[in-house]
């Protein structure tokens, strides 16, 4: 009897343990991959991530996951690499509300080429993104995760459209108010065009007080310091953040602000005056704040550099619309207004500019991935520029692993969400991509898409091609009928 119980309780655990215990289910493996771990700038080999609903619930070495797990679909990902998926931190829409319809097909574009999210910097259809990105998270859309600042705050009588604008403190608090509680934005977007500078440090005050993030272009009549000091989340462009190397800052913005000088003799005054141990001193405070810099640098080499590169023959036209590639005419005619003095003048710049992106992340300064792209900015094309801007971050001295950070980490922790985003491992968001090259050897692989996963869902070579087809058949379409 003893050995008759011994042998039934023998048989009851082995049909109990784990070993084999029933397989979980899941909804995705992608199996045999080699996943990139961008914190650390590694790979691991051999693994197997498993995919349920919008979340990677299991990650391990392949045999053991096959094991325990089982799934509707298996991705093979036999030399090839997983990473997050990209976010680009600078985007625009705009040009009207006769150009909504050329705007939302720009969404397709960003997913075709691995961009899970983006980050909306303003435009003159700030009511309308907003709107999309509802659309979006509830499914009625498809595009990459959006955020957004809503209309961005400016000064009365502005250049550019779609602002709030203020002229009293009494605005800023009204302003903010809307876009806190109405609008519900993820963060605020502030600009320089017309706001008097004493608002703008107070507008970025009051929003760090209720809570919210911010990021803009500083008046040239304040120091950095001054805008970081009060709170600033963000520095967009990568020339605002060169400005604060410069020794006599203070000076030229006194200057600017009592109307003795102009904005080109700022520039110029402020590239003369830069120095190596003053940008260092000033970065570090940076990073002792938080302050993050969107360089958007690809963008503004495009415009440098019109009088040398024809962009007429650019396959990134065929998926810009008509009515979007006329709003790219105003940089256009404005650049090929310059002389040869202005024009190397211009190029000295945006090369100068480049220099401080190694020491921002010497300085410890997190560098976030945007690209400018959309209406007004000329030949800078929506999803495929990205692959552009972190490519020449590596050809400016950043090594491919923090290009690949950029565009992968640095969005979600400028947001506080790097428990959910930016890593390839249980709990994380099911938005990454399948590349065929290694990125932290090139990172020009991130080009090299096989798959893109999107809230949990599969879009193999053929679906984003697809994407990328239609998007060019319905721009031909419009090119058809288009005014000449």
């Amino acid at each position: 009897m003893k050995h008759l119980l011994a042998s039934l309780a023998t048989v009851w655990f082995a049909f109990s343990s784990p070993a084999c215990a029933a397989p979980k289910q899941g909804d995705v493996i992608i199996r045999h991959v080699t996943v990139v771990d961008v914190e650390a700038a590694k790979t691991v080999a051999a693994q197997a991530v498993v995919l349920k609903g919008d979340d990677i619930v299991a990650i391990g070495a392949d045999g053991a996951i096959a094991k325990g797990w089982r799934a509707a679909r298996t991705v093979e990902g036999e030399g090839r690499y997983l990473v997050p998926g990209l976010w680009d931190m600078h985007v625009h829409f705009g040009g009207g509300p006769e150009l909504i319809e050329e705007n939302r097909a720009l969404l397709p574009l960003y997913v075709a080429n691995g961009i899970t999210t983006i980050r909306d910097a303003s435009g003159d259809l700030p009511d309308q993104v907003l709107a999309w990105r509802g659309d979006i998270a509830s499914g009625k859309l498809f595009g990459p995760r959006l955020l957004t600042s809503g209309a961005k705050i400016e000064g009365i009588a502005p250049v550019w459209k779609g602002t709030i604008e203020v002229g009293s403190e009494a605005d800023v608090d009204a302003a903010l108010a809307r876009l806190k509680t109405r609008d519900q934005v993820d963060f605020v977007k502030i600009t320089d065009s017309t706001l008097k500078p004493e608002l703008f440090l107070y507008a970025l005050g009051r929003a760090k007080a209720l809570g919210l993030k911010t990021s803009g272009h500083i008046p040239m009549a304040l120091t950095t310091e001054q805008a970081v000091d009060a709170g600033i989340s963000s520095i967009e462009h990568l020339d605002y953040a060169y400005n604060a190397g410069a020794k006599n800052e203070a000076a030229v913005a006194a200057d600017f602000a009592a109307k003795r000088i102009d904005r080109a003799e700022a520039n110029r005054r402020l590239d003369a005056g830069f120095n190596r141990e003053t940008a260092m001193a000033a970065y570090r405070r940076f990073a002792a704040k938080g302050v993050a810099v969107t360089p958007t640098l690809n963008g503004s080499r495009i415009i440098a550099y019109l009088d040398r590169d024809d962009h007429s023959k650019d396959e990134g036209l065929a998926y810009i619309g008509p009515k979007l590639r006329k709003t790219y005419a105003w940089r256009i005619e404005r650049a090929a207004k310059a002389d040869a003095v202005a024009i190397a003048a211009r190029q000295k710049q945006i090369e100068d500019v480049a220099t401080i992106l190694p020491m921002l992340a010497e300085a410890g300064v997190p560098i976030i991935a945007g690209t400018d792209a959309g209406f007004l900015n000329s030949f800078n094309y929506p999803g495929f520029g990205l692959h552009d801007e972190i490519e020449l971050f590596t050809q400016k001295g950043l090594t491919p692993a923090q290009a690949l950070a950029s565009a992968t980490r640095a969005g979600p922790a400028w947001f506080g969400w790097l428990d959910r985003y930016g890593a390839v491992k249980p709990g994380m968001a099911a938005d990454l991509v399948l590349l065929t090259k290694n990125p932290l050897e090139d990172i020009a692989a991130t080009r090299a898409i096989d798959t893109v996963v999107l809230r949990g869902e599969v879009l193999d070579r053929a679906a984003l091609d697809k994407m990328l087809a239609d998007t060019r058949v319905k721009v031909a379409a419009w090119n058809a009928t288009a005014e000449p």
